[in-house]
């Protein structure tokens, strides 16, 4: 088996199973997740569904991710990997077919839940799969590249959407998802499963993966971190359009443009914070990750229109991926006995915050604060994200992960 020589590994091979990565992440992301964003509006509009039912169902899907990361806690060995990642998938592909079959409100929920669990459990096992085995080829900095396929997923899912808008309706709008995740799916699965990453041999007298404590002086700052950073972007990342509604003209081109403007910006995203964490170091560029982030959210805030909604959409879209991919690799050389099992608690925190940012703001609008001004409570959430990465300690004394 070519995989089983780390060392002499072609290039070809390894970057074969970075686009398998990516792949996948594409599926579950932008083919399972984050479609709904752009068929919502037609499926309203079609009858189907309320903007309130809509909500709803999105917020069944959010805590399936939580639930998925969770699963990912308790389930986070290369063999449990091996085991759920196929199925995973497979719940992938049967709930996004279902969504093609019913228009019934509890149903749509309970595929969307599940949808979500599958999307939580690949997100945190495949990327964690992916790194083990390229940890072992000295080639961890490549890992940063599979999370281009979360930025493609959101492109793809809009052309999919646009494209067949005039010739489907209502349930019908799911088949252009199910016709591509397929393949897609099927190919990327098999793919990885293929990989050769042996489990780690202890020494005497050493922890065992999984039963050493998940928190310590290292990982608790990582985590409060983590926090902030999903807490801080999922704002944006939600309420941009609507922003952009509230504060432009009915014919401005970033009532549509600021959403596009922030998925380019997420596929230049894994390149370039993959290439300053291999320049200076995960940690320093997670830092600095932050302080770019914070500044687009911010800008939103005190630039009301459209140089703020701009600079938003660019800073944010070109960094959250950054935050995930970074804080992943460095989480991983801080315990590399369980990197699968951090990934997946620190995904867990991340989900949570997720679920929280939407929450907060509803509460905020209700209380007569305005969207805008809503923004602050990311701008505070990625401050003390950022805070808190001062506070993480250099994995093995230097910043990069790949030694």
């Amino acid at each position: 088996m070519p995989n089983s020589h780390p060392s002499c590994t072609p290039p070809r091979d390894l970057y074969l199973v970075v686009v398998a990565g990516a792949i996948l992440l594409l599926v579950t992301h932008g083919l399972g997740r984050f479609i709904y964003t752009p068929l919502l509006p037609y499926l309203v509009g079609d009858g189907q569904i309320t903007a309130g039912q809509g909500a709803a169902v999105a917020t069944w899907n959010y805590l399936g991710y939580l639930l998925g990361a969770l699963l990912a806690i308790r389930w986070h060995t290369i063999s449990h990997i091996r085991m759920l990642l196929p199925v995973s998938l497979a719940v992938h592909l049967l709930t996004t077919l279902a969504m093609t079959q019913t228009d019934h409100l509890v149903a749509m929920s309970a595929a969307r839940l599940f949808n979500g669990i599958a999307n939580g459990v690949v997100f945190v096992q495949a990327p964690a799969l992916i790194l083990e085995w390229l940890v072992l080829r000295n080639r961890a900095t490549l890992s940063g590249h599979l999370y281009i396929g979360v930025g493609l997923g959101l492109l793809v899912s809009s052309g999919l959407v646009s494209s067949s808008a005039n010739w489907l309706e209502g349930t019908e709008r799911w088949w252009p998802a199910v016709a591509l995740s397929i393949p897609l799916a099927w190919w990327a699965t098999a793919r990885l499963l293929r990989l050769d990453v042996p489990v780690r041999a202890q020494s005497d007298g050493e922890t065992l993966p999984g039963k050493s404590p998940l928190f310590d002086r290292a990982s608790v700052p990582l985590f409060l971190s983590y926090a902030g950073a999903g807490l801080g972007y999922i704002l944006p990342m939600t309420f941009l359009p609507l922003l952009a509604k509230d504060q432009l003209p009915a014919d401005h081109w970033l009532l549509d443009g600021a959403w596009f403007l922030a998925a380019l910006a997420t596929i230049l995203s894994p390149s370039i914070w993959n290439y300053l964490g291999a320049k200076i170091g995960d940690l320093p560029a997670l830092r600095m990750n932050f302080i770019v982030q914070l500044t687009g959210v911010l800008a939103a805030v005190i630039l009301p229109g459209a140089l703020g909604l701009a600079v938003c959409a660019a800073l944010v879209g070109s960094t959250f991926v950054g935050t995930v991919m970074l804080t992943q690799r460095i989480g991983r050389a801080l315990h590399p006995h369980q990197g699968p099992r951090l990934s997946a608690a620190m995904v867990s925190v991340y989900g949570f915050t997720q679920m929280a940012g939407p929450w907060l703001t509803k509460q905020w609008l209700e209380a007569g604060g305005t969207l805008t001004t809503a923004f602050g409570i990311g701008v505070v959430a990625l401050a003390l994200g950022a805070v808190f990465a001062f506070f993480v300690p250099l994995p093995g004394g230097a910043g990069r992960t790949d030694r």
